[in-house]
């Protein structure tokens, strides 16, 4: 009985996230959880606990070496009762090193025999540039800097609508790409990606580049919408989002968190929203947003600390022609 009514409850929690529907009909939750800098020590319990306060999107990537940790959460939810395959949508991303087309789809089956699953709900091109591919993740060169390699990200493309054919994945999408990029893969593809996941919060909002791909239909997923306090190059000096006084003052007037204000403050923009957080009680804070919204002023105001803020410029690779952030305006 208790297994029951605890069920209901998160069955009824997780029907508190809306769907945002895609350009090829698929519905999509607009907030989950982020994993990018989850440890394997601590991921699979923050999937777990994700689940059981009502999350039922969980974004992934191969990079991030987690995910046969999530797998394992994913496979003792679902063996629980918990969720079901069908109710829950899972994302991954293709890494720069798996570009050539003959990569793709065994980078892909790699990732479903990790997270135990039988088919993605989303796989994304993570970044645009490909790097040398048989090797390590980060490839280096005898230069010392980052190998790159020639791969065509349209041939790459291609590969991934391949996927959906096939039934690997569901939907097929992008990220990182700037909107001269969006474009002409937008104008060389057969299956349209359904959304394009930059990095967007109060100090990077993106206005022009999410502008430009709603316009297409194509759906922008927010990451880091926290400022990604934890990223492993962050200086002492540099500005904290979540300890600014100005969302504070916002905060206080809505009786919430900072967090939780910039979360709303993404999905207020119909944007998908997915903070990371390996913490249970945080986890829980950022998924009690359904009760409040931001005043238009607010939002008009959070969007005045724009900055160009950007915290993850992947630098080590900007001499690649296919470098996202340095040739175009947006």
């Amino acid at each position: 009985m208790v297994l029951g009514l605890f069920r209901a409850n998160v069955q009824k929690m997780a029907s508190k996230v809306p769907k945002i529907k895609f350009n090829n009909g698929q519905e999509f939750p607009v907030f989950g959880l982020g994993t990018w800098k989850s440890k394997p020590g601590e991921v699979t319990q923050a999937v777990k606990d994700a689940f059981d306060i009502g999350y039922r999107h969980i974004d992934c990537a191969h990079v991030y070496g987690n995910e046969p940790e999530v797998g394992e959460a994913i496979a003792a939810k679902i063996a629980d009762g918990t969720v079901r395959r069908e109710e829950i949508y899972i994302t991954s991303k293709l890494w720069n090193t798996m570009h050539r087309p003959d990569l793709v789809e065994p980078a892909l089956r790699t990732t479903l025999k990790d997270l135990h699953l039988d088919y993605l709900d989303l796989y994304l091109i993570h970044w645009p540039f490909a790097l040398k591919e048989d090797g390590e993740l980060f490839p280096v060169g005898a230069n010392g800097k980052t190998a790159f390699s020639d791969v065509d990200y349209l041939d790459t493309w291609k590969a991934m609508e391949e996927l959906v054919r096939k039934g690997l994945t569901k939907s097929i999408g992008i990220s990182n790409f700037n909107a001269k990029q969006v474009d002409r893969l937008w104008s060389n593809s057969t299956i349209k990606p359904v959304t394009n996941q930059i990095e967007v919060h109060p100090y990077l909002n993106q206005k022009k580049l999410i502008a430009h791909n709603q316009a297409k239909g194509i759906v922008i997923t927010a990451y880091s919408p926290l400022g990604s306090p934890d990223r492993p190059w962050a200086k002492p000096e540099d500005p904290q989002l979540l300890d600014d006084p100005k969302i504070k003052e916002i905060a206080k007037k809505y009786g919430k968190t900072t967090a939780q204000v910039v979360i709303r403050y993404g999905l207020q923009r119909n944007l998908i929203v997915i903070p990371k957080s390996v913490t249970k009680s945080r986890i829980q804070q950022n998924f009690d947003i359904w009760d409040f919204q931001l005043s238009a002023d607010d939002i008009a105001q959070l969007d005045t600390f724009d900055c160009n803020g950007r915290i993850c410029p992947y630098d080590d690779a900007y001499d690649h022609k296919d470098h996202p952030f340095i040739r175009d305006e947006f």
